[in-house]
């Protein structure tokens, strides 16, 4: 086994690493990190739970701690769900102790030296590990997964970018009140409401979209070339984020290969068999009505992407158009961290 820790273990994302570790057969939680007014106190007395299942025994009467390496002991990875501002000052302090990161935060993610991955889409980009420990002088690292929309979005365009040359996606979210966490979006502004802007949201999209499709010479990324263009809203939905994406091709292209591509995609996680990876990163479904999150959220237990309404647009023959819908605090936050540990302690 693989002692690990978590840095934020009170927060949503915090919580959500634990209840997806609790049967973990390669990762056992053996530190639990907070703020200064949480450390010293047992983990089910410092929390306020709000997962659906309850708090894993083996963490219940866990001591926790302050967030500084020098009170993590023996842990090999730790897995981030600091807010960013914390994260940038946090992080760099536990690589530099020699542990392995495992990042949900943003502070990191598009520091040229730290990779941001995808494993079922870019793998390749944790070489960049070795350039990270050299200009750094860390005995440990960092590496970072995407942004939860941007993972939902890219997991969909890989099968299809492997195959076809795409110039432009507009995408449309409708993003879940979890990914603001619990205190982040007061209920009186989102009952009977939706607010159509998400700070910073359709930046990171845009600018972590087109890196994760990049080339990758070995020592640096050339973000791949085709427009990105998004528009994010928060909506009265608990769990799971849906996008409407449009996509004009630069040719003419046939709809049941894009839905075979889609169905068919596997890629390395799905090779090495990892713990945390669906069989099927994307579903296919035929209704009109699907997909949607209370019915398709959870689908490869929270870790796919389900697709529907996938159509040739009637007026622009080359243009697809399609619904997509990914679990955000699943693998668009914690599981995603995760499932990038499992591929780092499976081919490192």
């Amino acid at each position: 086994m693989v002692n690990v820790g978590i840095l934020g273990a009170t927060g949503m994302v915090g919580q959500r690493f634990i209840q997806l570790l609790e049967d973990h057969p390669k990762f056992e939680i053996t530190a639990l990190t907070a703020s200064q007014r949480s450390a010293g106190k047992k983990y089910q007395d410092a929390v306020t739970w709000h997962m659906d299942t309850p708090i894993p025994e083996v963490v219940q009467d866990a001591v926790v701690v302050d967030t500084d390496p020098s009170q993590v002991k023996d842990v090999e990875i730790v897995f981030s769900a600091l807010p960013a501002e914390n994260a940038a000052i946090v992080e760099p302090k536990f690589a530099e102790a020699g542990m392995k990161v495992a990042s949900n935060a943003s502070a990191m993610r598009m520091e040229p030296d730290v990779p941001l991955v995808i494993p079922e889409v870019n793998p390749e980009h944790l070489d960049l590990i070795e350039t990270q420990q050299k200009n750094r002088g860390w005995d440990g690292f960092i590496v970072t997964n995407p942004n939860c929309s941007t993972i939902a979005l890219v997991l969909t365009l890989k099968p299809i970018y492997d195959q076809y040359d795409i110039n432009r996606v507009y995408v449309s979210t409708m993003q879940a009140v979890s990914g603001a966490g619990y205190n982040g979006v007061p209920s009186m502004a989102m009952l009977d409401n939706l607010v159509p802007f998400i700070g910073g949201e359709e930046e990171k999209m845009e600018e972590e979209t087109l890196y994760l499709l990049g080339d990758f010479d070995g020592e640096n990324v050339e973000p791949a070339t085709f427009g990105v263009s998004t528009s994010c809203h928060r909506v009265p939905v608990v769990d799971g984020h849906t996008e409407a994406v449009f996509m004009e091709m630069d040719e003419e292209f046939d709809l049941e290969d894009i839905k075979k591509s889609l169905q068919n995609f596997q890629a390395l996680p799905q090779k090495l068999n990892l713990f945390s990876a669906p069989e099927h990163p994307v579903i296919v479904r035929e209704e009109d009505n699907r997909p949607q999150p209370r019915m398709d959220r959870m689908m490869g237990k929270g870790m796919a992407v389900t697709v529907g309404r996938l159509r040739q647009d009637a007026t622009f023959p080359q243009s697809l158009k399609y619904v997509l819908l990914g679990h955000n605090t699943v693998r668009g936050a914690a599981g995603a961290s995760i499932l990038n540990a499992e591929l780092i302690a499976e081919i490192m």
